[in-house]
């Protein structure tokens, strides 16, 4: 299946899940991930996010909804799908879309974010969604050619305060502005109220990861809830 601008219509107002899980933890295995994906579509989600080249290529095996595909190389700086040869992999491996960091930052290969957007453009069939921490990442990434733009680094990269939950002042500022491409909520929402919120904050569709695919954090809420 090759995902097209157009295609992106059937996740509007829709349900995004984010299945990931850390080095070294139990979960930590493409196949247990794959399975995270699938149950997430039996619950409703329209498309998948995964990180990881065998992970991206487990889940494609696994649904038939959209895959969003991303590479975390390091922890600091811009480590999201940090250059053009991440991409391509994430591409390669599978992802309908590819997720890279859409910030101003430099990134490691030295591209700019046009130059590495044109890459994936010209080197693949996937689209990509550009991970901003701020109104004028957004902004940026709409001029590079990002064929979507999520909230994933707000709060992240020093120009936003962190909030508690999404940012839902950005989400209305970008909303507002009109930019042209679907705008992506992600990022510290735990309850469908929030997940609702960030819808109508303007956002296009949802991405949801910790609450739902993340057991460690939600047995960790629990557990001080009841011990504090």
């Amino acid at each position: 299946m090759i995902l097209r601008p157009d295609d992106l219509q059937g996740l509007r107002s829709r349900l995004i899940v984010s299945c990931q899980a850390y080095p070294g933890e139990p979960m930590r295995d493409p196949r247990t991930i794959a399975q995270l994906a699938a149950s997430s579509v039996t619950g409703g989600a329209a498309a998948v996010r995964v990180q990881g080249l065998a992970d991206i290529q487990h889940t494609r095996g696994a649904v038939e909804v959209p895959v969003i595909g991303l590479w975390k190389d390091g922890h600091d700086g811009v480590f999201i799908t940090p250059t053009l040869r991440h991409a391509l992999a994430v591409a390669n491996a599978g992802a309908h879309i590819v997720a890279i960091d859409g910030t101003r930052r430099a990134r490691p290969d030295g591209l700019d974010l046009a130059a590495t957007v044109a890459g994936i453009h010209a080197g693949s069939h996937a689209l990509v969604m550009a991970d901003c921490g701020s109104y004028e990442d957004a902004v940026a990434a709409v001029d590079a050619g990002a064929d979507l733009i999520g909230t994933t680094l707000a709060g992240y990269t020093g120009e936003r305060e962190k909030t508690t939950g999404p940012d839902l002042e950005l989400l209305e500022q970008i909303a507002a502005a009109d930019l042209g491409r679907p705008l992506i909520a992600e990022g510290r929402i735990h309850t469908p109220v929030q997940a609702r919120m960030a819808l109508d904050a303007g956002a296009f569709a949802v991405v949801v990861g910790t609450a739902i695919t993340h057991p460690a954090t939600i047995t960790g809420w629990f557990s001080t809830a009841l011990t504090s």
